[in-house]
Protein backbone atom coordinates (compact mmCIF):
# COMPACT_ATOMS: atom_id res chain seq x y z
CA UNK A 1 0.00 0.00 0.00
CA UNK A 2 1.54 3.53 -1.16
CA UNK A 3 0.24 6.38 1.19
CA UNK A 4 0.78 9.99 0.03
CA UNK A 5 0.80 12.82 3.10
CA UNK A 6 0.43 15.98 2.74
CA UNK A 7 1.32 18.73 5.48
CA UNK A 8 -1.34 21.47 6.68
CA UNK A 9 -3.20 22.65 3.28
CA UNK A 10 -3.01 26.84 4.07
CA UNK A 11 -5.23 28.67 2.35
CA UNK A 12 -6.72 29.36 -1.14
CA UNK A 13 -2.92 29.35 -2.52
CA UNK A 14 -2.38 25.49 -1.25
CA UNK A 15 -5.69 24.23 -2.35
CA UNK A 16 -4.97 25.82 -5.63
CA UNK A 17 -1.69 23.90 -5.75
CA UNK A 18 -3.36 20.41 -5.40
CA UNK A 19 -5.97 21.08 -7.59
CA UNK A 20 -3.45 21.70 -10.04
CA UNK A 21 -0.53 18.58 -8.89
CA UNK A 22 -2.28 16.57 -6.55
CA UNK A 23 -3.71 14.16 -9.80
CA UNK A 24 -0.40 13.67 -11.41
CA UNK A 25 1.40 13.05 -8.63
CA UNK A 26 -1.34 10.14 -7.25
CA UNK A 27 -0.84 8.77 -11.27
CA UNK A 28 2.56 8.55 -11.42
CA UNK A 29 3.63 7.68 -8.29
CA UNK A 30 0.43 4.87 -7.76
CA UNK A 31 -0.80 5.96 -4.62
CA UNK A 32 -3.11 4.18 -2.44
CA UNK A 33 -4.49 6.31 -0.12
CA UNK A 34 -3.72 10.24 0.60
CA UNK A 35 -4.14 11.56 3.57
CA UNK A 36 -3.64 15.34 4.33
CA UNK A 37 -3.99 17.91 7.31
CA UNK A 38 -6.95 20.45 6.54
CA UNK A 39 -7.53 22.78 9.57
CA UNK A 40 -5.75 25.71 7.56
CA UNK A 41 -7.79 25.37 4.47
CA UNK A 42 -10.33 27.87 4.81
CA UNK A 43 -8.31 31.27 4.83
CA UNK A 44 -5.28 29.60 6.55
CA UNK A 45 -7.17 29.02 10.13
CA UNK A 46 -10.01 26.09 9.83
CA UNK A 47 -11.88 24.91 7.69
CA UNK A 48 -15.40 24.68 6.42
CA UNK A 49 -17.94 21.96 5.15
CA UNK A 50 -17.23 22.91 1.58
CA UNK A 51 -13.75 23.45 1.47
CA UNK A 52 -13.53 19.38 3.07
CA UNK A 53 -15.73 18.03 0.05
CA UNK A 54 -13.14 20.05 -1.97
CA UNK A 55 -10.43 18.17 -0.63
CA UNK A 56 -11.89 15.14 -0.98
CA UNK A 57 -12.94 15.71 -4.46
CA UNK A 58 -9.37 16.40 -5.04
CA UNK A 59 -8.84 12.84 -4.60
CA UNK A 60 -7.45 13.40 -0.46
CA UNK A 61 -9.16 10.25 1.40
CA UNK A 62 -8.84 11.18 4.92
CA UNK A 63 -8.43 14.57 6.12
CA UNK A 64 -6.97 15.26 9.70
CA UNK A 65 -6.53 18.27 11.35
CA UNK A 66 -5.44 20.01 14.71
CA UNK A 67 -6.07 23.11 17.57
CA UNK A 68 -8.04 24.97 14.73
CA UNK A 69 -10.26 22.23 13.78
CA UNK A 70 -13.61 24.23 15.57
CA UNK A 71 -12.49 27.79 14.21
CA UNK A 72 -15.67 28.26 11.81
CA UNK A 73 -18.76 27.33 13.50
CA UNK A 74 -20.39 25.77 10.13
CA UNK A 75 -17.85 22.98 10.75
CA UNK A 76 -19.43 21.01 14.31
CA UNK A 77 -22.28 19.79 12.19
CA UNK A 78 -20.37 18.63 9.32
CA UNK A 79 -17.64 16.63 10.93
CA UNK A 80 -20.04 14.35 12.83
CA UNK A 81 -21.90 13.59 9.82
CA UNK A 82 -18.41 12.78 7.87
CA UNK A 83 -16.17 10.02 9.06
CA UNK A 84 -13.51 11.02 6.83
CA UNK A 85 -12.63 14.42 8.43
CA UNK A 86 -11.34 13.87 12.04
CA UNK A 87 -10.67 15.88 14.82
CA UNK A 88 -7.62 15.40 17.69
CA UNK A 89 -8.99 11.94 19.56
CA UNK A 90 -7.40 13.40 22.52
CA UNK A 91 -9.92 16.54 22.48
CA UNK A 92 -12.49 16.40 25.42
CA UNK A 93 -15.66 14.22 25.32
CA UNK A 94 -18.35 15.46 23.58
CA UNK A 95 -17.10 17.18 21.23
CA UNK A 96 -18.07 16.74 18.01
CA UNK A 97 -16.46 14.52 15.48
CA UNK A 98 -14.39 11.52 15.83
CA UNK A 99 -10.52 10.93 16.47
CA UNK A 100 -9.79 8.02 14.10
CA UNK A 101 -11.20 6.39 11.57
CA UNK A 102 -10.59 2.74 9.62
CA UNK A 103 -10.70 2.44 5.73
CA UNK A 104 -9.85 0.52 2.31
CA UNK A 105 -8.10 1.27 -0.41
CA UNK A 106 -9.34 0.30 -3.92
CA UNK A 107 -7.50 -3.16 -3.33
CA UNK A 108 -9.49 -3.58 -0.17
CA UNK A 109 -7.00 -3.16 2.08
CA UNK A 110 -7.54 -1.73 5.44
CA UNK A 111 -5.59 1.46 6.89
CA UNK A 112 -6.06 3.23 9.88
CA UNK A 113 -5.72 6.82 10.12
CA UNK A 114 -5.23 8.40 13.95
CA UNK A 115 -5.37 12.27 14.66
CA UNK A 116 -3.78 13.04 18.04
CA UNK A 117 -2.73 16.58 19.45
CA UNK A 118 0.27 17.83 21.58
CA UNK A 119 0.08 19.75 24.74
CA UNK A 120 2.84 21.62 25.01
CA UNK A 121 2.43 25.38 23.95
CA UNK A 122 -0.93 24.13 22.45
CA UNK A 123 -3.83 22.89 24.01
CA UNK A 124 -4.74 21.76 27.18
CA UNK A 125 -5.81 18.60 26.31
CA UNK A 126 -6.09 14.81 27.37
CA UNK A 127 -2.51 13.17 27.41
CA UNK A 128 -1.93 11.66 23.98
CA UNK A 129 -0.25 8.93 24.98
CA UNK A 130 -2.74 7.40 27.05
CA UNK A 131 -5.50 8.32 24.76
CA UNK A 132 -3.62 6.81 21.70
CA UNK A 133 -3.06 3.75 23.62
CA UNK A 134 -6.94 3.34 24.20
CA UNK A 135 -7.42 3.57 20.25
CA UNK A 136 -4.43 1.53 19.24
CA UNK A 137 -6.27 -1.49 21.63
CA UNK A 138 -9.81 -0.60 20.09
CA UNK A 139 -8.30 -1.13 16.72
CA UNK A 140 -5.71 -4.05 17.13
CA UNK A 141 -7.99 -6.73 15.21
CA UNK A 142 -9.01 -4.36 12.12
CA UNK A 143 -5.71 -3.36 10.54
CA UNK A 144 -1.59 -3.46 10.97
CA UNK A 145 -1.38 -0.33 8.60
CA UNK A 146 -1.75 2.55 11.43
CA UNK A 147 -0.60 6.36 10.41
CA UNK A 148 -0.60 8.45 13.19
CA UNK A 149 -0.88 12.84 12.72
CA UNK A 150 0.91 13.61 15.61
CA UNK A 151 -0.23 17.74 15.46
CA UNK A 152 2.32 19.56 18.35
CA UNK A 153 4.32 22.02 17.92
CA UNK A 154 7.13 20.90 20.21
CA UNK A 155 9.85 19.03 18.48
CA UNK A 156 10.78 16.95 21.83
CA UNK A 157 7.08 15.71 22.20
CA UNK A 158 7.00 14.58 18.72
CA UNK A 159 10.30 12.86 19.21
CA UNK A 160 9.15 11.26 22.38
CA UNK A 161 5.61 9.85 20.63
CA UNK A 162 7.70 8.45 17.69
CA UNK A 163 9.30 6.66 20.30
CA UNK A 164 6.75 5.53 21.79
CA UNK A 165 4.67 3.89 19.66
CA UNK A 166 8.05 2.61 17.16
CA UNK A 167 6.95 -0.93 16.26
CA UNK A 168 3.05 -0.05 17.34
CA UNK A 169 2.07 1.42 14.31
CA UNK A 170 3.34 2.45 11.02
CA UNK A 171 3.97 5.74 10.72
CA UNK A 172 4.01 8.66 13.25
CA UNK A 173 3.94 12.22 11.67
CA UNK A 174 3.89 15.50 12.44
CA UNK A 175 2.34 18.63 11.94
CA UNK A 176 1.30 21.99 12.58
CA UNK A 177 4.61 24.17 12.56
CA UNK A 178 4.43 24.08 8.80
CA UNK A 179 8.33 23.67 8.31
CA UNK A 180 9.60 20.60 7.13
CA UNK A 181 11.85 18.78 8.84
CA UNK A 182 15.02 16.94 8.24
CA UNK A 183 14.93 13.85 10.39
CA UNK A 184 12.87 11.03 8.70
CA UNK A 185 13.57 7.90 9.05
CA UNK A 186 12.69 4.33 9.92
CA UNK A 187 12.64 3.97 13.76
CA UNK A 188 13.91 0.14 14.89
CA UNK A 189 10.78 -1.45 15.35
CA UNK A 190 9.65 -0.87 11.86
CA UNK A 191 8.02 3.09 12.67
CA UNK A 192 8.50 5.43 9.48
CA UNK A 193 9.07 9.18 11.59
CA UNK A 194 9.38 12.26 10.71
CA UNK A 195 9.24 15.51 13.42
CA UNK A 196 7.33 17.60 11.03
CA UNK A 197 6.54 17.63 6.95
CA UNK A 198 5.77 20.88 6.76
CA UNK A 199 2.86 22.65 4.39
CA UNK A 200 1.02 22.37 1.61
CA UNK A 201 1.33 26.30 0.22
CA UNK A 202 3.04 29.57 -0.06
CA UNK A 203 6.66 29.42 0.77
CA UNK A 204 7.39 33.04 0.42
CA UNK A 205 5.65 33.90 3.30
CA UNK A 206 4.74 34.93 7.14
Amino acid sequence: MKVLFLGDVFGKPGREILKKELPGVIKENEVDIVIANGENAAGGIGITPEICKTLFNMGIDVVTSGNHIYKKKEIYDYIVQQPRLLKPANYPPGTPGRGYCVMSDKGNNKIAVINICGRVFVENLDCPFRCIDRILENIKEETPVIVVDFHAEVTSEKVAMGWYLNGRVSAVVGTHTHVQTADERILPGGTAYITDVGMVGPRDSV
